[in-house]
């Protein structure tokens, strides 16, 4: 069973305080950048995996998404996005992604956003995810990108300049990386770009676009503090289509 850091008190305590958990997927500034690459959601079966607190399921329905199946690891996330969801089209379930299995051919879209970097055979995530969807159906999802996570500890430091830098180190070294993070030790799984990639294509899937986020200046201008994130980029934007049979 992989790592359920979310039901750890100390670190629900410190992730429910982020800014992405306050205030929904308007606190996430990669959000206009997801909601770019998503196909049209009208009439659509979709699954979200890793869906927390429910935020881009409830979305995917006001959107006009037939069903949304809500898959997370933390019972505490679970019961959380139950309580806030009132909607019969919505189902949330406790599963692990690492053993999770779906029906065959049963989505049109399967979503994930942060999720997975936890799981640790992403080679058999992605095959499942393949025959879960139906041809021409469409794979969404964001990591941590691996230029942020490739290093052991990562943090920003100063260079000779004065310049705020994220360090990058050991990125060809893939496998678990351990951070601390509202709380110690937990527990992710570094990939290289080209890895994830190719894993994905090997599959059978088709790439459809790729995004390094990055802020806006308009973004910038709102949250001041943003401007770092320039620096590197934080997040992974990928959307992949299973081809038409």
């Amino acid at each position: 069973m992989a790592q359920n850091i979310y039901d750890n008190p100390d670190f629900f305590s410190g992730y429910s305080r982020l800014p992405r958990q306050v205030h929904g997927l308007d606190g996430a500034p990669e959000w206009p950048a997801i909601k770019a690459m998503l196909p049209s959601l009208e009439g659509k079966y979709i699954a979200d995996l890793g869906c927390g607190f429910g935020w881009a399921s409830r979305w995917m329905r006001d959107q006009g998404a037939a069903s949304v199946i809500g898959y997370d690891l933390s019972q505490n996330m679970i019961t959380r996005a139950k309580a806030d969801t009132a909607d019969a089209a919505i189902d949330y379930r406790f599963a692990d992604l690492d053993i999770l299995e779906l029906p065959h051919a049963s989505f049109d879209l399967i979503y994930s956003a942060l999720a997975f970097h936890y799981v640790e055979n992403f080679d058999r995530l992605a095959r499942m995810i393949y025959d879960a969807l139906i041809a021409g159906g469409d794979l969404v999802f964001t990591i941590e990108h691996p230029i942020f996570m490739a290093a052991r500890h990562p943090h920003w430091i100063l260079d000779e300049d004065g310049r705020k830098t994220w360090p990058v180190n050991g990125y060809s070294i893939e496998g678990e990386r351990r951070t601390d993070w509202f709380t110690k030790g937990v527990v992710k799984h570094h990939r290289t770009l080209a890895t994830t990639l190719n894993t994905l294509i090997k599959v059978g899937f088709k790439l459809i676009q790729i995004n390094e986020f990055a802020p806006t200046y308009h973004q910038i201008a709102a949250i001041p503090e943003l401007v770092e994130e320039l620096e590197r980029p934080m997040i992974l934007l990928l959307s992949f289509r299973k081809p038409e049979a």
